[in-house]
């Protein structure tokens, strides 16, 4: 029997090791240099044995970052309402938000009417990366009364808003309001998600509704599409 290539046989070595959990979902696989010195073998040799496990969905790769094995795909129930960390079912998955942008500002005539608020109230702007074990899983763009939220602060939006609205405000959220659109990633979703520019994502436009109807936010969430997997539940009419 023929011998497998190099490549091949390090692919496998480490495909093995992810079998036998030593590298977890999440986990960053070693560099380039030190798979390098590891095998004995070229650098040209160490990206196809990488190339054929991101090709196997076994890996994945992050722009500027490294290589991490594949974590299952979110379950997204279009139906269930539920924050990032509520999503993970694991309560050991470390997640965190990056905030890029918190920003009191007037509302636009489009905003306003999408929180129901007057044209040039003032509202809160927040852009956050969402990472599940430091992998970058979305990117979130949110406008929020504040009006409704006069003490929302940098650090509560790095954590989840609906504990904040919930718990500490005491306001039942009643529902949200969904788009889903699939588009291609605008330079600041590339960058900030380090993902393929010409590779589709997901685009969820979404308002959400307290108990008494009132608008709580009004959010953009661009997702990768190997991340997260989308389900509903289609009931047929009677009659």
């Amino acid at each position: 029997m023929p011998k497998k290539p190099m490549y091949r046989q390090i692919a496998d070595t480490l495909q093995q090791r992810i079998a036998q959990g030593e590298l977890a979902p999440g986990d960053a696989l070693p560099t380039e240099a030190e798979l390098r010195e590891q095998f004995g073998v070229s650098r040209v040799t160490v990206r196809q044995a990488l190339k054929q496990l991101t090709e196997l969905n076994v890996i994945e790769s992050i722009q500027g970052s490294g290589s991490y094995v594949r974590q299952e795909k979110l379950n997204y129930d279009i139906y269930q309402l539920t924050s990032l960390y509520e999503k993970v079912a694991d309560p050991a998955v470390e997640t965190h938000s990056d905030i890029l942008a918190f920003e009191v500002i007037k509302a636009t005539p489009e905003l306003a009417e999408r929180l129901s608020v007057a044209e040039g109230a003032r509202i809160y702007y927040v852009k956050r990366v969402r990472f599940i074990r430091q992998i970058a899983v979305t990117l979130e763009e949110t406008w929020m009364p504040l009006a409704l939220f006069p003490d929302l602060s940098y650090a509560v939006m790095q954590g989840s808003k609906y504990h904040y609205i919930e718990e500490v405000k005491q306001l039942v959220i009643d529902r949200s309001e969904q788009e889903i659109i699939p588009v291609l990633p605008s330079a600041q979703v590339v960058e900030a998600l380090g993902i393929d520019p010409a590779k589709p994502i997901i685009e969820k436009v979404s308002r959400g509704f307290l108990q008494d109807g009132t608008v709580f936010e009004f959010s953009r969430n661009f997702f990768k599409s190997d991340d997260y997997k989308f389900t509903l539940v289609a009931r047929r009419a009677k009659g």
